[in-house]
């Protein structure tokens, strides 16, 4: 066996840590793979034991202990394990399978990990940033250790998955978050920082729980809350002028609020909101070009009317006018957004600001045959309607029934049906069932991950559609790209630039050709997001002038990957 773990010509890195802080540090940590110069350099004999081990020796050794467990729960305990000790080796066996993982590390395992997350937790990562703490976050923002952060992914555990309010026991969404973004993105590890916003929970579960690792209190709202964000928001663009904020699973009036009170401030978005649109786009575009109405023609019916199923309606509304010379108003006429108390009218109680543009008059269903006149429900709206696309944002597994599917696939030849929710037990429909009900005639999509589908002998790939297409290429896309504002017409760039990378359509499609990449191609996809994303901010003013070539290196200089290099010892500066 080699005494060196890396590959000659690797660029050596300068730390002052030594000994146990070094091994304690997840991203400089390198394991029984420090060979026997940096053993004498950083003091670590006594430390490791004498053999001196590969990154790829680690890999298939980790690899064969995960394979041991008894299903994917514990393997994602185990993986997160192996993060919070060693993140290069963490990423390095992503990275080997990225289909085979992304399932375990984040959707659908993430959400039994945050409800046990009080159960599971054992070593401190990122930052709980408690509703006492408030008054001194920028001192908490202060420290050192964060120097190097260009990343932060924030939630407020209020709306988690289809799960609901998980209170502290949300972070696993921002670690989760910020693992993909490094997985499928190339973010260093270094630049992440994962926050939990710590208000409370109503969950009464949590509170009741022994175990539970939050504050024990009732979530705080209104004003209190506002003016908690606001000190997070004002220390972390102080600390980090360059950051990019990234907002998780807020609940939805919430997270609309948050996002247009401070998006022209600083570089933020909602990913719940923005990059659902985002990828919910690009595969609509994909789904056009394999067969479906054309952008022009489309009648979209989305259940769930929340932030994300808001989102999605008003970047594809923002598409038509762009790409079909719509004017606003008569691209939202091609929406109808349907939530909990039906089909969203204008007179409605309780309306959002995300619905309203959406809303539809208040006699709309005055021909229609409908049950009760206040409250027009999803059968009743897509057998008036006719919709060529319908999308489940919702998290009501089951809502869309066969009746409602085959009412729809009646008068559409290429019926698309995205049923996003997660996870998997919350999707509107399974694929194998919306398959079975339009004939073999649907362009499907889900936002969790299925195997292929069987249908009339042959075999029919399943797409994922997750947000994983665009934000780690929007994170590269900040980090590489200089951008200080992102906009509606970054993530309608996104949509583009994935919807150019479908298999679908063309010389080399066909009806059973998937819609999106494969995930095993991934941080593909991040680029060219990426690359789309800078250049849509160089023309609206938000990203600095590059030429193509720059763009082209910088995007990867930016991108990591996990290998292990070579250090050198930095004496600590004594001013």
């Amino acid at each position: 066996m080699s005494d060196t773990a890396y590959s000659p010509g690797h660029v050596p890195l300068c730390t002052a840590l030594h000994g146990r802080e070094l091994l304690d540090n997840p991203v400089l940590n390198k394991g029984n793979a420090f060979d026997r110069r940096e053993r004498d350099l950083f003091g670590l004999h006594g430390l490791l034991p004498a053999h001196v081990e590969t990154l790829a020796g680690q890999v298939e050794l980790a690899c064969a202990r995960l394979a041991a467990l008894p299903d994917n729960f514990a393997r994602h305990i185990a993986l997160r394990e192996i993060q919070d000790r060693n993140e290069t080796l963490f990423y390095a066996i992503v990275e080997q399978g990225l289909e085979k993982w992304l399932p375990i590390i984040y959707t659908p395992a993430i959400g039994r990990a945050c409800q046990q997350f009080s159960h599971i937790w054992t070593r401190p990562r990122g930052l709980f940033l408690n509703f006492t703490d408030r008054g001194r976050i920028a001192e908490i923002l202060a420290s050192p250790q964060w120097d190097d952060v260009r990343v932060i992914v924030a939630s407020d555990g209020g709306s988690i998955l289809g799960i609901g309010d998980q209170g502290a026991n949300g972070m696993g969404i921002p670690i989760g978050k910020l693992s993909l973004y490094t997985a499928c993105g190339g973010l260093d590890p270094a630049y992440a920082l994962p926050v939990l916003l710590d208000v409370g929970t109503d969950n009464e579960a949590l509170l009741a729980d022994p175990e539970y690792i939050g504050w024990r209190h009732r979530r705080v709202r209104g004003v209190e809350y506002d003016a908690f964000i606001a000190e997070f928001v004002t220390a972390v663009a102080a600390r980090w002028p360059a950051i990019a904020l990234h907002w998780e699973d807020l609940p939805g009036a919430d997270a609309l609020r948050i996002l247009r009170r401070y998006r022209d401030g600083m570089c933020t978005y909602n990913d719940d909101i923005q990059g659902t649109a985002g990828v919910a786009a690009g595969a609509l575009l994909a789904a056009i070009r394999a067969g479906a109405a054309p952008l022009a023609e489309q009648r979209i019916v989305i259940f769930g009317a929340g932030g994300a199923g808001c989102g999605i309606a008003d970047l594809l509304a923002r598409m038509m006018m762009v790409d079909a010379g719509m004017t606003a108003a008569d691209a939202r006429r091609r929406f109808f957004m349907v939530d909990v108390d039906g089909l969203v009218r204008h007179g409605m109680d309780k309306m959002t600001e995300g619905q309203r543009p959406f809303a539809r008059p208040a006699d709309i269903a005055a021909g229609w045959q409908v049950a009760d006149g206040a409250h027009v429900t999803l059968a009743e709206v897509v057998a008036h309607v006719r919709p060529t696309t319908l999308i489940g944002t919702s998290g009501q597994g089951g809502a869309f029934t066969r009746q409602i599917v085959e009412s729809m696939a009646q008068h559409v030849t290429r019926p698309v049906i995205f049923a996003l929710s997660n996870p998997t037990a919350n999707i509107e429909a399974t694929p194998a069932d919306l398959l079975e009900w339009t004939d073999g005639r649907a362009i499907i999509g889900t936002g969790g991950p299925f195997t292929p589908v069987t249908h009339a002998g042959r075999p029919r790939p399943v797409d994922q559609i997750n947000n994983s297409y665009v934000f780690p290429g929007v994170g590269l896309a900040v980090v590489a790209g200089g951008i200080t504002r992102m906009t509606d017409g970054m993530f309608l760039a996104a949509a583009r630039a994935l919807a150019g990378l479908s298999p679908a359509g063309g010389a080399q499609g066909g009806v059973d050709a998937p819609l999106l990449p494969p995930v095993s191609g991934l941080r593909t996809v991040a680029m060219a997001v990426a690359c789309a994303v800078i250049r849509q901010g160089q023309a609206e003013g938000v990203a600095p002038a590059m030429s193509d070539t720059d763009v082209e290196a910088a995007l990867a200089a930016a991108m990591w990957r996990p290998r292990y290099r070579p250090y050198e010892r930095r004496e600590h500066s004594s001013t």
